[in-house]
């Protein structure tokens, strides 16, 4: 892991898992490990064993309309921290600081020039 103001993690949030598994598997050599969560399952990309990236599947009314799309978390020291000074610098926070279990806390801030991203603080890596 890099650190504070580094990318942290790509995701591909889509309404087609299967398809696009199927187009990253044949033309980039990806495979996949499936994590089963409450809402569905979350796909975890694989390159020569290593995780890479995920595959959010975008399902239910929240994500009508949306298209699929890349998006990027940057690490950041103090999720909370940090955003308490997005408005003032031109920005939005989107969403809230959540936690995800077993992974850390995440926001979605969209910066001045109207780009969006999530910014994370990682919980530590156990070994």
């Amino acid at each position: 892991m890099a650190g504070h103001g580094t990318f942290f993690w790509n995701e591909l949030n889509t309404h087609n898992v299967e398809s696009a598994k199927a187009f990253y598997e044949k033309t980039l050599g990806w495979s996949f490990s499936e994590m089963p969560m409450p809402q569905g399952s979350y796909w975890t990309i694989l390159m020569n064993g290593q995780p890479v990236g995920g595959i959010f599947a975008m399902v239910g009314p929240d994500f009508a309309g949306m298209p699929d799309h890349w998006f990027t978390y940057i690490e950041v020291d103090d999720v909370d921290r940090r955003i308490a000074s997005v408005a003032e610098n031109g920005g939005m926070v989107i969403r809230q600081a959540w936690d995800i279990p077993e992974i850390g806390r995440i926001a979605v801030v969209k910066d001045s020039t109207g780009a969006v991203s999530g910014w994370i603080t990682p919980l530590p890596r156990q070994g």
